[in-house]
């Protein structure tokens, strides 16, 4: 019984080296509720995170609901004209004629059209290549959260901390508009953004911070992650990234 138990520990153990030697990669999807071509790009996100696929990789969704489909028949409740400018800002770092739904951005330095698996993939296993800034993120109490980053990547100047609340297992019946009569799923819809600070490596090489939460209480608390990225301010590159459970 001893000998089961001490090896049920180590089983333990290397599960949990394994979970932290996976190399984090946010994938953000600009979606829409009134577009008709976002459900199968939502699905793939959904996929994404809930069989995490690829060895070595953690992949950390982040479903964007843009605004501007909202006056086009249907009025979608998770949008919001933040998430609009984000998507905005991309369009000018990629050098884009015009931004488009479905899209993704792999790691802020990748986009690709959000339903295309293979590029999707390949962007992915991209992203995990060269050094990565280390994040680490506890609760201090049921608000409270401490978080830590350091170790950026050589030849960073500036970079924004960014703490996203996302939750999954959210479910919208549209009654109008491309996708009226279609019951719809969603994974990872990010419920609020916030920039915590800036990190200038002239400076400081460390970030450190406390930061209050504020969850809305119709968010189911078991389905909420918490998610904090570095993004290079000049390059819009994520440079490291980690998640909590509230």
């Amino acid at each position: 019984m001893v000998v089961v138990r001490v090896f049920g520990l180590v089983l333990l153990l290397a599960a949990g080296v394994a979970a932290q030697s996976r190399t984090p990669v946010i994938v953000e999807l600009f979606t829409s509720e009134g577009c008709s071509s976002c459900p199968p790009a939502d699905s793939l996100l959904a996929r994404l995170e809930q069989y995490q696929p690829y060895q070595g990789i953690e992949v950390i969704a982040l479903g964007e609901h843009v605004d501007y489909w909202d006056h086009l028949g249907w009025r979608d409740r998770f949008s919001s004209a933040l998430f609009t400018a984000r998507q905005q800002d991309y369009g000018r770092a990629f050098h884009l004629e015009s931004v488009y739904t479905p899209q993704m951005v792999v790691n802020g330095q990748a986009q690709v059209l959000g339903s295309d698996q293979v590029q999707v993939q390949r962007e992915i296993r991209n992203a995990t290549q060269g050094p990565k800034a280390r994040v680490d993120l506890s609760m201090l109490s049921t608000d409270t959260l401490r978080l830590k980053v350091d170790n950026l990547p050589a030849g960073t100047q500036t970079a924004d901390m960014l703490l996203a609340i996302t939750e999954s297992g959210l479910e919208t019946t549209v009654q109008s508009g491309e996708n009226g009569g279609r019951q719809l799923r969603h994974t990872g819809v990010v419920r609020s953004i916030i920039n915590l600070g800036r990190l200038d490596t002239k400076k400081a090489s460390t970030y450190t911070a406390d930061a209050k939460l504020k969850l809305a209480p119709d968010w189911r608390r078991d389905n909420l992650k918490l998610v904090l990225f570095v993004q290079d301010r000049s390059t819009r590159r994520i440079l490291g990234a980690g998640t909590l459970r509230p």
